[in-house]
Formats: C-alpha cells, structure tokens, sequence
C-alpha cells in the first residue's frame, strides 16, 4: 500500500494523525523556561542561531507510514548567493566516526560556498546532489562548473527506516526556501525528527550569546542535532544517574539495556557569528563548542560522530570573487576568549533545548520517549541548579 507522505516545514505543524506517532506535546518548555539557566552571558532576543544577522534556518520532517521518522535541516549563513559571496569558516572533529561531506575542500580554502544540511547517515548523499541541482538553478550559476556542498549527519536508525533513504529532492528544496530569520523549531522535527540522546528523544537545538560592549558586541549562535550517548548532566546535576538512565547499563546495573542506552552515536554542532573571525580563530571557536557538548555529559565514543562546523557571516571577512588582493579586518587572538565562553554556554544551552523539546516517538524499531520533565526538574533543585541566576543580587 502506498505510504501517505506526512512532511512539514517546521514553519507549519501538522496534527498528529495515527500514521505521525509523536505525542501531542506542544506546550514542552525550553530549558531557560523551565529555570535551567546555563552560564554567566546572556542569550540573544531569540536565544537561537538565527539571532546572527543574516543567518536563516529551514527544516522539513518526513514522517511516513510506520517506519519513516527523518527529515533535513538547512543553515544558511546569509540570504544572498554563499557561492559569489562566501563565509570564511572552519572544522573541528572530537571523533570522526561520520560522513560529513565537503569537508576537505572547507579546511583547504577555509570557507563556505554553499548552504549546511543536516539530516540522516544514508541520506547524506542525496541530500547533496538535491542541493546542488538547486543551487545550479539560481540566477548566476549558469558558468558554474564546480561546487562543494557540505551535508552532515547522524544516524537516526533506531526510529527511521534508514536503509530506505527516503529523503526526495523536494524535501531538500523545501528546507532551503522556507529558511526564515525567526524562531527555529526544536526537538523531534527536521533532521532530528528520528535522532536519540542519553537514552530519550533527542533533537534540534538551538541557542545563542550576545557579548556586551565592553567586550565586542558580537553574537554567537548554536544549532545541534543531538544523537549520542553518555550519562546526562543538566547544570552539573547528574540526571542520568539520578533516573538510572545511562550507557553501559548492561554491565553496571541488572537492569537489560534499551536499544537507546547505546554509548554510540553523533551530534552535528553548527556555529554562526557575526565577530570578524577568520578561519584560524573559526577553528579555535569551533573546538570550544566541544566544551558545552562536555558538560551535557557527553564521552565522544569509538562509534561517535563529534563535528563543529563554524563560520562567520561579518562583512569584514567575507569571501567574493576577486583577482586582486584584498584587506580585511579580523579580530585578534587576545580578543578570543568572550567568544569562546558564549560558544560553550550556546552549546550546552542547545543540546538540552532539544532535549527538554522533543516528544516521546514511536518509529522503526519501537518508542523512545521523551526526557521526563517533572522528573528532571526535581533532580535539577535536589542539587539546588535550577532558577539560580533568580538569587543573584539587584543590579546583576
């Protein structure tokens, strides 16, 4: 029988029907709302990637039938053509157990020629070719004879039909035209519609971090797709072990292990800033993303996919076609440091957002239910970590 197509930008949701088996979970908070209050700088108005000027974010998920739980997420730096206008940006691998594709003509030019999409291990490849058909399409590139997309992943197999490969070029095309400035979406939507984290459904998530003048102004935005193992912390407190939810349980506990408690799996960390970076110092930031993903609780295992794509959308450093020499203006080293603060708080910020987001789903190989709020929140003010920027002294 021919599967009935449920695919939504996150621009529109579409009610749950018995062929979309995500609970109805709309009013789930983010962490900031619940009173997780990660770090010492404050977040953007958004508090997500798109509060980088010019930044936009598309999403599409692709629900089918019983099986299919996936979807692609597309991060475009600016809204003009990236190809003729290109960002400088950077790499940084904590384990290179992944298929990210475009990468070493990225780190050999340092920059960015075309939109970042994100979505599932076995769809890599025709997400890419969806991309540049696309991409050749638009008003200037008819010369163009080469192009380098860069699509990364992480393997949604638990929830997803993966050996499918159901992402189609239009859910590709969808992604990259319905990217909007505004608010992005987060949990069980787009390329984390099928993803896992510690055990319960993971996600996208986003965040940011507006430095304050005195130390440049600038923004740093994060989006995850959060896949991977470990034993969760939230703030420091060990939730993970509190819910006795974890890897390893086979051999640290009597109780059999779910499928979810696998130690393996991938996130994809993309950052965006509008501080005048070039690719050296990109690559510099894009390691302190590893910081937040720490933090969470995270170990990078032998079957992980740890990958921080970074780039910088300042006019001052932009890339465009030219012969001649050019001057740019870059920040230097001694003014790294605010910026690698705001992108290990964003981080950690992101991956809980698409934690405390996603919703319970059933797909593929069975249900992985959502991050029990009730049960966090009561762990989280055990260990006295939740509201404690609300104890603060006036004038903070």
């Amino acid at each position: 029988m021919r599967r009935t197509l449920l695919a939504l930008s996150t621009l529109l949701l579409i009610p749950t029907t018995n062929a979309m088996s995500q609970t109805t979970e709309t009013q789930r908070p983010r962490a900031r709302d619940a009173g997780v209050v990660v770090g010492i700088l404050p977040p953007g108005p958004l508090n997500a990637i798109t509060d980088v000027p010019g930044v936009r974010v598309g999403q599409v998920t692709v629900v089918e039938g019983d099986s299919i739980r996936t979807g692609v997420t597309a991060i475009l730096p600016h809204g003009g053509n990236l190809f003729r206008d290109r960002v400088p940006a950077a790499l940084h691998v904590g384990n290179g157990f992944g298929k990210l594709l475009g990468v070493t003509q990225l780190r050999e030019l340092g920059e960015l020629e075309t939109p970042i999409l994100l979505t599932c291990t076995l769809c890599v490849w025709r997400a890419a070719d969806a991309m540049v058909e696309w991409l050749l399409e638009q008003p200037g590139m008819e010369g163009v004879r080469s192009i380098n997309p860069v699509v990364g992943e992480t393997n949604d197999g638990m929830l997803n039909d993966i050996r499918a490969r159901p992402i189609r070029p239009e859910h590709v095309r969808r992604a990259l035209e319905s990217a909007s400035a505004g608010p992005v979406e987060e949990g069980a939507v787009g390329a984390g519609t099928g993803t896992v984290a510690f055990g319960w459904k993971g996600g996208i998530g986003t965040s940011s971090r507006r430095l304050p003048e005195s130390l440049g102004g600038y923004t740093v935005g994060v989006l995850v797709q959060s896949n991977y193992g470990g034993v969760l912390a939230i703030n420091g407190a060990p939730v993970g072990r509190e819910l006795g939810r974890f890897s390893f349980q086979r051999e640290l506990s009597r109780r059999p292990p779910a499928e979810e408690d696998t130690p393996d799996g991938s996130i994809m960390i993309v950052v965006a800033t509008d501080a005048p970076l070039d690719a050296r110092n990109l690559e510099r930031l894009a390691s302190r993303a590893l910081v937040g993903l720490a933090r969470t609780g995270a170990t990078m295992s032998n079957g992980s996919g740890d990958y921080v794509l970074a780039f910088s959308t300042a006019e001052e450093v932009r890339r465009r076609e030219a012969q001649a020499p050019r001057a740019i203006r870059d920040l230097p080293n001694d003014a790294m440091s605010p910026l690698f603060q705001a992108v290990a708080e964003a981080t950690e910020e992101a991956i809980y957002n698409s934690l405390f987001k996603a919703t319970t789903t059933r797909g593929h190989r069975g249900t992985v239910e959502a991050l029990p709020l009730d049960r966090v929140l009561e762990v989280l003010r055990k260990y006295n970590v939740v509201g404690w920027d609300r104890t603060l002294p006036p004038g903070r």
